[in-house]
């Protein structure tokens, strides 16, 4: 096997060939940090590299094995965090230049919990400022460009960590989903990213513990291979009160599951969004994959009414929570979408609020409701597939304009408000070679659920090892 080739072995397959003394966790990270060198000036997916502290954990990692250590499900496998995830001793910029040369002094839970997984940690992955629209570039480290055509966007926020799957270059990555990070450069990038129920990432450190809107979760190449880092994140944690108590050990059991006769709603456009031909072709010509496993779909949707304010409200209150010191300290180095972002919150009304979370009950309710009958819904991730990188967000969508920078993602975050966990799984390519992927959603609380579903449809369709041509 070529070490190109490792790269693209399964994480799933990695831990266990690493644990079987097959191949040496030396071996792994070597071949990671080589194709790193290759591919990476070409995409730029990670910002900050640490190759010796690299090869200091795999070599650590070999001796674990070697002196009979428990090990974890992770073990040996390396690993990149997003740039707005808190890394001891390694720069963490949220790529603003605000905090260029920021360096915490602790771990984020997250971090903390793949390290104990034995994950090794390489670096730090690409994000926009501070995590603000589903387009990554920012005035620290540039753009990442997408790997299935770099004249084009990888989406974002967890761009970097999409592409940097997409290319070899790490097994597995974290990642975060307000209204879309996980999923949608997951979906331009032709790799797997959850957004799991609130709760069931724990997150700290956070200004924000009791809202549902923010999640972590895992982005993978693989559904199998996001249920495993999940199952070492997953769990309660007394610092997140949120946070819910079942073990994550549950998504380390089979995904294998009979279907037949599982209803599922086949949902179109969200009660009446625009979207791109392309994407909605792409995702129409696998109906059949999913009634070849033995569902049943349907034509339907719950009604979403009102998510769109519902979300901004939300939005704008933990923008003004997490950045509005800054803002005033720092209003001329932050992109003016991000003022804009802030200055939502700025200006919010405790009524506004009061309505928000009042009409987000009635929302959750009616598609609780809904999800009685179906136990799956199918979307699409994002109404576009991916734009030139130059350009910074959509504006328009068959003839329809678009009235802020992050409209375009509204087929993401009307089920951020929902609070149900979601899927992107590749789903096809469009005639230009530019990757969809298909939103599955779950009913409350059902990850496994979800996983089990993506699982199957990308057992029977495989579109995840179309590999992009710039990685080898």
């Amino acid at each position: 096997m070529s070490a190109t080739d490792l790269c693209f072995q399964t994480a799933t397959e990695l831990a266990r060939a690493i644990k079987d003394r097959d191949i040496s966790a030396r071996e792994v990270m070597e071949a990671h940090l080589a194709q790193i060198d290759r591919v990476n000036p070409k995409v730029n997916a990670v910002v900050t590299l640490l190759p010796e502290f690299a090869m200091e954990g795999a070599a650590a990692a070999d001796e674990a094995i070697a002196r009979g250590a428990d090990l974890g499900p992770l073990h040996g496998l390396p690993i990149a965090h997003k740039d707005l995830v808190a890394t001891k001793g390694i720069r963490t910029t949220m790529g603003s230049l605000v905090f260029k040369d920021n360096v915490p002094d602790h771990d984020a839970l997250i971090v903390e919990r793949l390290k104990a997984a034995g994950a090794i940690t390489i670096g730090k992955t690409n994000t926009p400022e501070f995590g603000a629209g589903s387009q990554t570039f920012n005035e620290v480290f540039g753009e990442t460009l997408n790997p299935y055509d770099t004249t084009k966007t990888c989406g974002g926020s967890s761009g970097g960590a999409a592409v940097a799957l997409a290319c070899g270059m790490i097994p597995i990555a974290d990642g975060s989903d307000t209204g879309g990070s996980l999923r949608n450069p997951a979906n331009f990038c032709n790799v797997v990213g959850f957004r799991p129920s609130p709760g069931r990432v724990p997150a700290w450190p956070s200004k924000v513990s009791w809202n549902p809107t923010s999640t972590q979760g895992p982005m993978a190449r693989t559904v199998r291979d996001a249920a495993l880092m999940l199952s070492a994140i997953a769990g309660p944690d007394l610092r997140s009160p949120m946070s819910i108590a079942e073990s994550g050990s549950r998504f380390a059991e089979s995904l294998e599951r009979d279907f037949s006769g599982v209803r599922i709603a086949w949902g179109r456009n969200f009660g009446g969004l625009p979207i791109d031909a392309r994407t909605t072709a792409a995702i129409d010509s696998q109906r059949g994959a999913f009634e070849s496993l033995g569902c049943v779909t349907e034509d339907a949707e719950p009604d979403f009414a009102d998510a769109d304010q519902v979300f901004k409200i939300w939005r704008g209150w933990g923008r003004e929570i997490g950045s509005g010191e800054l803002l005033k300290t720092h209003r001329d180095m932050l992109k003016d979408t991000l003022v804009w972002d802030i200055e939502q919150g700025v200006n919010l009304s405790g009524p506004q609020v009061g309505w928000a979370e009042a009409k987000r009950t009635e929302i959750f309710h009616r598609v609780h409701t809904f999800m009685e009958t179906y136990e799956f819904m199918v979307f699409p991730v994002s109404q576009v597939p991916p734009f030139p990188v130059e350009q910074r967000y959509i504006t328009e969508i068959n003839g329809v304009t678009m009235d802020t920078f992050i409209d375009w993602m509204k087929s993401c975050y009307y089920i951020t408000v929902t609070g149900h966990p979601a899927i992107s799984v590749p789903c096809g390519f469009t005639p230009e070679g530019l990757p969809v992927g298909v939103q599955i959603v779950g009913r409350y609380r059902d990850d496994f659920g979800v996983l089990q579903l993506a699982h199957a449809f990308e057992e029977t369709t495989a579109f995840w090892t179309t590999r992009p041509a710039v990685a080898g």
